[in-house]
């Protein structure tokens, strides 16, 4: 669950918690909310309505802060996520790479959340929209995006390292050997963007010789695939070139 803005009143914070209880009643499911900046009174409100995490990224070091935002500081959300932690709450925080950081900078974060003990850590990768203030600064090669991602593996080893926005963007053709660092990948787009479709990030996964936990959909697709390749002697998967049906070029199907 998102909502835009600085933060939640308390007031809002109690609506919030009451859909949270709702969705936890209804559907077995693990709740995130991103909400803004809150304090321990929001967190134990939200604890209490059963919440699960709280996303609330970092985004980039302390050093440079004041270069990307105005309207808070780098402390309030150090703030948030150690009111997160001291309720109860796990958290989510992570990054977003491209905004004009050097490596020493990628560092710090990742350091910085290490240190937080935060279980789940989303890397994006700044998508360049028209209109945004900060815009790709030119250093996001499909090389420097892995790298960045094996940091913070190498550094928060035991957390949950996902791929998040812009990774279809700026890692291209290399995408899968994201999956060697990490072990979450955000699917079918983002808040405002779009991501390549479920089918094929799936079949990236395949094709790599990865497996997905916890995803009946996934599940369910796999044994669809399995059953059809038995019942068809061993179903091709091969994939034609250059899209379509067709393989043959047209001058050769014509002759």
């Amino acid at each position: 669950m998102v909502l835009s803005g600085r933060g939640p009143t308390v007031d809002r914070a109690k609506r919030i918690g009451g859909l949270v209880r709702e969705i936890k009643t209804r559907w077995p499911i693990e709740v995130c909310l991103s909400a803004g900046l809150m304090g321990d009174e929001h967190a134990a409100i939200l604890k209490e309505a059963g919440l699960d995490r709280m996303n609330h990224n970092l985004n980039t070091s302390e050093r440079r802060y004041d270069a990307i935002t105005s309207t808070h500081t780098y402390a309030d959300r150090i703030a948030t996520l150690e009111a997160a932690k001291r309720n109860g709450i796990e958290s989510c925080s992570g990054m977003i790479i491209g905004m004009g950081e050097e490596s020493i900078d990628i560092c710090e974060v990742a350091y910085r959340l290490r240190e937080l003990e935060v279980p789940s850590i989303p890397v994006n990768f700044l998508i360049p929209i028209d209109g945004n203030q900060v815009q790709n600064d030119g250093s996001l090669t499909p090389e420097r995006c892995l790298r960045a991602l094996c940091l913070m593996r190498f550094i928060n080893p035991t957390a949950e390292i996902r791929v998040a926005g812009g990774r279809e963007g700026h890692l291209r053709s290399m995408q899968p050997l994201s999956l060697y660092p990490a072990n979450s990948l955000f699917v079918e787009g983002y808040l405002t963007t779009k991501g390549d479709p479920v089918a094929e990030t799936y079949a990236m996964i395949r094709d790599a010789g990865f497996e997905i936990e916890g995803n009946d959909a996934y599940a369910l697709e796999q044994k669809t695939l399995e059953n059809a390749s038995r019942s068809e002697g061993g179903q091709s998967q091969f994939r034609i070139p250059g899209g379509g049906n067709e393989l043959l070029k047209p001058e050769i199907a014509r002759a």
